[in-house]
């Protein structure tokens, strides 16, 4: 009934307004929120002069308020609903701008340069209260920004087709798509981080990764994809022993992602959407394999002196090969170093006084050598307050190619289309 519904998102009003208050536009969808009510709201914000709270009652209506950038998007409900669907309509609504306005940062500018077409999606995403459509590629086909209008024939066939995106389960892929040739690209990205004692010992290391698809598919094909997770191995009856897991920490998914298939029996079923986009993202913390061994002997000689013995060894198979390897060195505040104390052998060092490192810069290390070792003296200016050093960890950024540390593959992705897509 009613009260479920509302429990669900019920919205009465939408705003933007700068930090001080001052309203940018605003649209009210129900009239159990006047006017009044965002006045008292700005005047709330005026008299504390900031906002510290997600969430403010004032004179009975709720306002839950998220930040972006140097404005707020304010929605406000006068009934119990579920916040976090608000505060998820709120930062959808919030990329949805973004990525209309082709912009990184929303500010007063961007807000009223685009004034109309912000009215005109906040009509379509929104009905009578209720969340009904965020996708920016259903949206981009239907409002388009520019003076051509389609005919009467065209507009009515426009609107059918919005009809069936808004009430259809798959709203992130239109219907009637064909590719000569059905191509599925794959790529899996890994950030490693690492924390290291001066002992050489790991303190703490964890890897987070993503996986990214591209799909030039026709129709409306289902893919089914499977990793060497750990708990789906041990579930599946043609798994063997000897086959090596990885316990994945955390993941999250593409909303396209059948999250009770995924539950059931860990299959990551999918209809993807046309071209690139984030199938999930993970984070694994546990037998961790990592590319490089960093080996560094810092020694403060006195109180003028820093003497570095750093070396690098690749701990990947000869096949493979790092490109774009950066080495960034800390160094004290007060020091300086000249090119001929930073002696190397291979690779590019110099000393940036602007970042207070000395950076040691690679592009291209291949897994055949043994190491490349780095030599270099600075010295240290005094002071008036003379400040024991704090030594930094050493930065180290690197592309292996082909290389997971985490230990990630993909075991298989099948179609299930009247076709063979040509994997990549």
């Amino acid at each position: 009934g009613r009260t479920l519904l509302a429990a669900v998102a019920m919205i009465s009003a939408v705003f933007v307004c700068q930090e001080n208050g001052d309203r940018l536009l605003e649209r009210h969808y129900r009239a159990d929120v006047g006017r009044q009510a965002i006045r008292a709201f700005r005047h709330q914000v005026v008299a504390t002069k900031n906002i510290t709270k997600p969430v403010l009652r004032i004179d009975g209506v709720t306002f839950l308020i998220t930040k972006c950038d140097t404005v707020y998007l304010v929605a406000t409900v006068s009934e119990n609903v579920n916040p976090s669907l608000v505060f998820e309509f709120l930062f959808a609504l919030t990329k949805l701008f973004k990525e209309y306005f082709n912009t990184q940062t929303l500010s007063k500018e961007v807000i009223r340069d685009n004034f109309v077409l912000i009215y005109e999606l906040l009509d379509e995403v929104v009905d009578h209260g209720y969340p009904q459509l965020t996708s920016s590629t259903i949206l981009s086909k239907f409002i388009q920004m520019g003076t051509a209008k389609p005919g009467e024939v065209e507009d009515a066939k426009i609107k059918g087709k919005l009809t069936k995106a808004i009430t259809g389960v798959q709203d992130w892929r239109k219907t009637g798509l064909v590719y000569q040739k059905n191509e599925i690209y794959i790529d899996v990205l890994e950030h490693v981080n690492l924390l290291m004692s001066t002992k050489g010992g790991v303190l703490r290391s964890d890897v987070s990764g993503s996986v990214i698809m591209k799909t030039c598919l026709s129709g409306m094909p289902t893919c089914k994809f499977g990793l060497n997770d750990k708990v789906r191995l041990e579930k599946s009856k043609s798994h063997k022993r000897n086959s090596k897991g990885i316990v994945i920490d955390d993941v999250t998914f593409h909303r396209c992602v059948r999250l009770g298939k995924f539950d059931q029996d860990r299959t990551i079923s999918f209809t993807p959407p046309d071209g690139e986009f984030e199938l999930m993202k993970y984070r694994i913390t546990s037998n961790i394999s990592l590319p490089f061994k960093v080996i560094a002997i810092v020694n403060e000689r006195g109180r003028n002196r820093v003497e570095y013995d750093i070396e690098i060894k690749p701990n990947f198979s000869e096949k493979l090969f790092a490109t774009n390897v950066v080495v960034k060195i800390p160094t004290p505040e007060n020091a300086t170093a000249k090119a001929k104390h930073i002696k190397v052998k291979s690779g590019r060092a110099k000393y940036y006084p602007t970042h207070n490192a000395i950076v040691w810069k690679f592009k291209r290390f291949p897994g055949t050598v043994d190491g490349y070792r780095l030599q270099a003296e600075v010295n240290r200016l005094h002071s008036v307050q003379e400040k024991p050093w704090v030594r930094p960890p050493i930065l180290l950024e690197f592309h292996v190619p082909m290389y997971c540390s985490s230990g990630l593959h993909v075991r298989f992705l099948q179609v299930l289309e009247r076709y063979k897509p040509t994997k990549w």
